[in-house]
């Protein structure tokens, strides 16, 4: 994992850690560090102003489709009711609801 930023080379190292602190994927964390020269600093807030923005375009969704299920242990002790939701009813449709 190499990106060139003006003649130096970012270490998978930066790389790492980036990524440790950041939770950020392996090409995202490498772009950041290209950007910003390979400070680590300004690499984590391009991260966040990135991941922000991302975030800020779902923030207004409402997840109105999905589905309940329910689950009750062969002892009659135990007991779950699970309702997951999803966006559209395409989705909720989908084996994974199911």
């Amino acid at each position: 994992v190499v990106a060139s930023v003006v003649g130096e080379k970012i270490s998978a190292k930066d790389v790492k850690t980036l990524r440790e602190r950041s939770r950020a994927g392996i090409l995202d964390c490498q772009k950041a560090l290209a950007e910003n020269g390979g400070d680590m600093e300004k690499a984590m807030e391009w991260l966040k102003k990135k991941g922000i923005a991302k975030a800020d375009k779902k923030a207004g969704n409402v997840a109105v489709e999905g589905n309940i299920a329910s689950y009750v242990h062969f002892n009659n002790k135990i007991a779950v009711l699970v309702e997951v939701n999803c966006e559209t009813d395409f989705v909720a449709m989908g084996p994974i609801f199911k």
